[in-house]
């Protein structure tokens, strides 16, 4: 009786029990439908895109094996930050788009996670995809850190140069969801 009840135990645990993939696909989740404002902390130097524009990421679109977030800079809705579900790891895709809903030259450049990552954050090393659309990231290695009630990080390395980006989400408040990306049907 007492190995009935250990075994017992033991599995029950054992289903309680979530990776830390899981557990960051949760957070995720949890933040669907809602979007945020951002503040960019760097960018790289001579770079000025971001700068000066409202930086607003937007949890639009959640599945088990897909989540969605546009990224919008200002009024330009060509942005897409695409995680997909690979087992215990997570791919990245950048999805860019011109206005009339084509895809941009340089789009779907990103990479999956090496492991499990942590519950609340994932690295994303360029993958050889990446390095034959942008030959100059084939260092590139992105983060994404989710911290509930707290704030939202995006980010880019690429090793070995001074190349640092990084926006910060505040995620204790709600802002209006932008318009649906250029070449959404939803």
């Amino acid at each position: 009786m007492r190995f009935l009840i250990l075994s017992l135990t033991l599995a029950f645990s054992m289903a309680a029990w979530a990776s830390p993939t899981d557990e960051y696909w949760s957070k995720l989740e949890a933040l669907c439908g809602k979007a945020f404002e951002g503040e960019l902390i760097t960018h790289p130097e001579g770079e000025e895109d971001f700068v000066g524009h409202e930086l607003v990421m937007h949890v639009k679109d959640c599945s088990d094996e897909q989540i969605r977030i546009p990224f919008v800079v200002g009024d330009n809705l060509s942005r897409t930050w695409v995680l997909t579900r690979k087992d215990d790891r997570i791919e990245l895709k950048h999805d860019h788009r011109h206005e009339d809903g084509t895809p941009e030259e340089t789009t779907m450049y990103g990479g999956t996670s090496t492991n499990e990552g942590r519950a609340s954050e994932q690295y994303f090393p360029a993958d050889e995809e990446t390095r034959q659309v942008i030959e100059a990231a084939f260092s590139n290695v992105w983060v994404m850190r989710v911290y509930p009630d707290e704030k939202f990080t995006y980010g880019l390395w690429r090793l070995g140069t001074p190349r640092v980006f990084q926006v910060d989400f505040d995620l204790t408040e709600e802002v209006e969801a932008p318009d649906a990306p250029w070449g959404w049907e939803d």
